[in-house]
């Protein structure tokens, strides 16, 4: 590498090609265009094409040559569009070929990107390969956030070459709300995969409270210790949680056990009731233990989990006050009376939780991060991923996650099922205190879904993610069920004079 903005590679045979390819799908997004320079045979068809199949997750994918069509579109996971402009006319042509629509929706391969320089972006990512003794030299700039993601996947490669999957093929498998991505690892053919948790270290936002940003206050996982503290406890307590084969803290990548692929829902999209109430069966083994707050990991590091405690309950119900109102009312903002009210009340609410039966909460238990194991048996049927933000709090909390899920919903039918599975094994534990329980449970189901009601919206208009605002409805019409409990008139009380209710869209 000879400046921050330029890469320089030896692919020393085709198969590095092919995984340079591989690695640029990953690094690729809608917007960007690749520029792939080289005299003829240098590898710029072998490399769109690595891209195409990589993107595909098909390494048979027929990949013609646009010579003579000048452009070949591909619906994949991101929109494609190859163009070889070798037999471009005029500069002017490519408007007519539709390339201003096809960068504006996906990703543009561009050979022969001479033939209309004037008429590519500014700001795009560069590729030249050239011939270097049996192998080729690629030369790669990029600027800005292009040139971070592709930095990033390089690292990754790195990462896998040290861990010693030097020819590990490399595929997307997720992103999440977060900023953290998953890929699936193929060390070699037949080889069962794993998986690659990436999570790339950030800076600190702007502070929300006391000088403080807001994952801070939330007690959101900044790095990867606290996931491998947790899912190491939790293995060795018989649960079924990923093992961590190799992990680099510092740059925030690690390679993880697959537990599997199968979730909690049908084909569907729809709760398989089986699979629910054995997840609501784990949640109560896992409540029936103590779990350590201090855990060891890693060098001579210890894990504190934190407590889900008033300021961070505060400042996720505070959502509602800076999302989910404004949004509401057409950007006019909560007025300070109905904040301090709203405030007010939450704090009586969490006042009403100290004598809460208090261990760790998954804070995520719902179906996007249950697995499946169906050969397995007890709670090892229950795989549990994406707990790196765990605290410790009222247990009632985990239950409210998985029988009002986010994600899905669940019909009063199957609410009243899980409730009574829940309840019912618990009773059959020693000191279980079902009515203080179930306040708890009715403040931690507010709790959350005042913080969802927010979040949804949040995503949307500071992060871009409008698909998250399908899941409007439903958060509030859990939130209609938790403000039943009597305890909770105050809120409910305010929420009607807001104007927050379950036919909101």
């Amino acid at each position: 590498m000879t400046t921050s903005d330029t890469i320089s590679l030896f692919l020393k045979d085709e198969a590095a090609t092919i995984r340079l390819g591989e690695d640029l799908a990953l690094a690729l997004k809608a917007g960007d265009c690749l520029a792939l320079s080289g005299d003829l045979g240098a590898g710029k068809s072998s490399l769109a094409r690595a891209i195409l199949r990589a993107m595909a997750d098909d390494a048979g994918l027929e990949v013609p040559s646009p010579t003579f069509t000048l452009v070949q579109s591909y619906d994949l996971r991101i929109a494609v569009s190859h163009f070889d402009l070798y037999r471009l006319g005029d500069p002017a042509e490519l408007t007519e070929l539709g390339f201003d629509e096809a960068l504006q929706n996906g990703i543009c391969l561009v050979e022969w990107p001479e033939m209309a320089e004037s008429e590519l972006p500014a700001q795009r990512i560069t590729l030249t390969l050239a011939h270097e003794r049996s192998g080729r030299r690629a030369t790669i700039k990029a600027v800005g956030a292009q040139n971070t993601r592709i930095h990033r996947v390089l690292a990754i490669r790195d990462f896998l070459d040290g861990a010693g999957y030097p020819e590990a093929r490399r595929r997307f498998l997720t992103g999440d709300a977060s900023l953290r991505a998953y890929e699936a690892i193929y060390p070699q053919a037949g080889n069962r995969r794993i998986i690659l948790m990436d999570w790339p270290p950030l800076a600190e936002g702007p502070p929300v409270l006391d000088g403080k940003p807001y994952p801070k206050v939330a007690h959101l996982a900044e790095n990867a210790y606290p996931f491998v503290a947790i899912a190491d406890t939790l293995r060795k307590d018989g649960f079924a949680a990923p093992e961590v084969y190799k992990v680099d803290y510092n740059k925030g990548i690690l390679l993880i056990e697959d537990l599997g692929s199968e979730g909690v829902l049908d084909t569907h999209g729809q709760p398989v009731i089986e699979r629910y109430r054995e997840s609501v069966a784990c949640l109560v083994r896992l409540h029936a233990l103590k779990f350590p707050q201090d855990i060891p990991v890693g060098k001579g590091h210890i894990h504190h989990i934190p407590d889900f405690d008033r300021t961070a309950m505060k400042m996720e119900v505070r959502l509602v006050l800076d999302w989910h109102l404004p949004w509401k009312r057409q950007g006019a903002p909560a007025t300070e009376a109905e904040r301090a009210e709203y405030l007010a009340i939450w704090d009586a609410l969490i006042d009403e939780l100290a004598t809460a039966e208090k261990n760790l909460l998954l804070r995520d238990f719902h179906s996007p991060n249950i697995i499946w194991r169906e050969h397995q048996s007890g709670i090892r049927k229950i795989g549990l991923i994406d707990f790196q933000d765990a605290m410790i709090g009222p247990t009632a909390y985990d239950l409210a996650s998985i029988v009002q899920d986010a994600r899905v919903t669940i019909e009063p039918d199957l609410f009243r099922q899980l409730m009574d599975d829940y309840l019912r094994l618990r009773r059959a534990q020693r000191g279980f205190d079902e009515a203080g329980f179930m306040k708890a449970w009715a403040i931690m189901s507010a709790q959350r879904n005042c913080k969802l009601a927010g979040l949804w919206v949040r995503l949307l208009q500071r992060d871009g993610k409008p698909g998250y605002l399908k899941h409007m409805p439903r958060t509030l019409s859990y939130l209609n069920v938790a403000l039943e409990h009597e305890t909770l008139a105050p809120l409910r009380d305010w929420c009607a004079r807001a104007g927050i209710g379950q036919s909101e869209s």
